[in-house]
């Protein structure tokens, strides 16, 4: 390598494994063994369940469903609501049963935008191991995910993922989208159209199922979306702000993009009067306060909801058949960063290094609380105002979103963070039954998996999560610390959960052992540490 392209002569796919490595930064360590979940069964029943589908259809049952090792082979109808059931109308025995009477079951979700942890962590300590961020997601229903970048390595996640397709270890599905390297301010090893294309064919050859793009000059994008067609690869962007005025989230819809991620690119395809926002002249990139308090205020500049222009983009995105990943959970923070910083969970789920990450500090993606105002959380309230706007309106045209949580940055944790989603899906307008569905199988339709998993039906891998309460009446309900309940028989408050299994390709996972390794091992994670976890300050 020379020391003008120190990292040009990386593998496709490494690219910023090499970097962060080259910065003293290393992955997760990653699973190699199970030590959780009982499975795959010869035959799993689960009996007298109420059906959620995720395709938006309503609740139904009773339902028996029938299991033989990873796949959904019979929904028995045994019976009518609030009617005893006539054991002649059910399915005989299996190997290992659920006693779901008074129970729901829905699929497991799908998390569109994830990450197996990151290496920027190490700026902080020790990152959390790869284990640790898996069982956070299985004991949140998290039974896929789109691995949003590699950061960690595609070959790093790619032998993950092969362990979690076997049930070597306990871990959702995963799906791989590899970094794009043609942007400055990250890695840049791509130059031309042609390298671009050569690029996007060795990861196909790799074995990547898509890519993660972060924008690239237009001629090298356009010519990658084009190669990732005739491979065959699925493709999202995050449109960054050092590259949205040449491509905004419009425009690489119309050249072939598959989902945009987060919302960058998207006022800016609505600006009618401007191409640039209204950067201050002292604004820097780099500075992380000035990133992130200047990206809430690009809604207000482009145009309004209902207007010519709002509704020409609209159409445009709706005819590219284009998909939104919102993330609305990441920027959560932003609107009111006290609530974010001690939110219930931190205390016994955040792993150090994590959690000392998320404090101000220069270099930190995503730290960025040097000075955040009142000021700057009035603003991104007005901006979610108008970007749910928008989402919810795409969605009642017949424009798939997705659920995605990107976790790991900004107080927001693995498996939490995407419930914390589905609650502002909800804020945003959604049905909870379309919240589901975005969560279900809209994400497994993204992802290219809808034949496979995303709904509760026969065919379907066994991808299946039993709830105590019905999910929809309060997604609180799906946090690992649970939602808080006053018993007024006894004048206690107690913290109720629904969640009690995650089934996933028919190895069935009991949360309560999944939350107890996780509190284990944060525990261990401050052990020696003066300063205590968070609660302790």
């Amino acid at each position: 390598m020379s020391a003008d392209q120190p990292y040009a002569a990386a593998e496709v796919g490494e690219e910023l494994r090499e970097l962060n490595a080259a910065k003293g930064w290393h992955p997760a360590v990653a699973a190699t063994s199970r030590d959780r979940g009982e499975g795959p069964f010869k035959r799993l029943v689960l009996r007298g369940a109420t059906v959620i589908d995720g395709t938006g259809a309503p609740p139904w049952g009773p339902v028996d469903i029938v299991v033989e090792q990873d796949r959904i082979v019979a929904l028995v109808n045994v019976g009518t609501p609030l009617k005893e059931i006539n054991p002649a109308r059910r399915p005989g025995p299996g190997d290992h049963e659920i006693d779901c009477h008074g129970k729901f079951v829905t699929p497991g979700f799908v998390d569109a935008h994830a990450h197996i942890g990151t290496p920027y962590h190490s700026m902080s300590g020790i990152v959390p191991p790869a284990d640790y961020i898996y069982k956070l997601w299985l004991a949140h229903g998290v039974t896929t995910i789109r691995e949003m970048g590699s950061i960690n390595g595609l070959g790093w996640n790619l032998q993950q993922k092969e362990a979690a397709e076997k049930n070597e270890i306990a871990a959702p599905r995963i799906v791989t989208h590899a970094y794009f390297p043609a942007v400055n301010d990250r890695v840049k090893t791509i130059h031309t159209p042609d390298q671009a294309r050569e690029w996007v064919r060795k990861i196909k050859a790799r074995g990547a199922d898509g890519i993660k793009f972060f924008g690239a000059p237009p001629a090298i994008m356009q010519a990658a979306l084009d190669e990732a067609r005739i491979e065959g690869l699925r493709t999202g962007c995050h449109h960054a702000q050092m590259a949205v005025t040449r491509v905004n989230s419009l425009k690489s819809a119309q050249w072939g993009l598959t989902s945009s991620e987060h919302y960058y690119g998207l006022p800016e395809a609505l600006f009618e009067n401007r191409v640039v926002q209204n950067f201050p002249t002292d604004y820097n990139y780099g500075d992380e306060y000035f990133r992130f308090a200047l990206a809430g205020q690009t809604f207000m500049q482009a145009a309004q909801p209902g207007s010519a222009k709002w509704r020409e983009v609209m159409d445009a995105f709706l005819e590219a058949g284009h998909t939104f990943v919102p993330t609305f959970n990441i920027y959560d923070a932003n609107r009111d960063l006290m609530r974010a910083r001690r939110a219930d969970w931190h205390d016994d789920y955040t792993w150090k290094a994590v959690w000392k990450y998320f404090q101000p500090q220069r270099g930190g993606h995503g730290a960025y609380w040097y000075r955040w105002s009142t000021t700057n959380e009035i603003e991104w309230k007005q901006n979610y105002r108008l970007w749910m706007q928008f989402i919810n309106e795409y969605k009642n045209l017949g424009g798939r979103v997705c659920a995605g949580s990107d976790s790991g940055f900004i107080f927001q944790i693995y498996g939490f963070g995407f419930v914390r989603e589905l609650e502002l899906l909800q804020e945003a307008g959604f049905h909870p039954l379309e919240v589901l569905r975005a969560a279900t199988s809209l994400s497994a339709s993204l992802l290219g998996l809808e034949d496979d998993t995303g709904a509760v039906d026969v065919g379907k891998r066994a991808d299946l999560l039993v709830h105590d309460q019905n999910p929809l009446e309060d997604f609180k309900l799906l946090y690992g610390t649970g939602a808080m309940r006053l018993n007024d028989s006894n004048g206690k408050v107690e913290w109720q959960r629904s969640l009690r299994y995650t089934i996933k390709a028919g190895m069935v996972y009991d949360t309560d052992e999944l939350l107890a390794d996780v509190r284990d091992m944060v525990r261990g994670s401050w052990d020696g540490d003066p300063e205590g976890p968070p609660h302790a300050r």
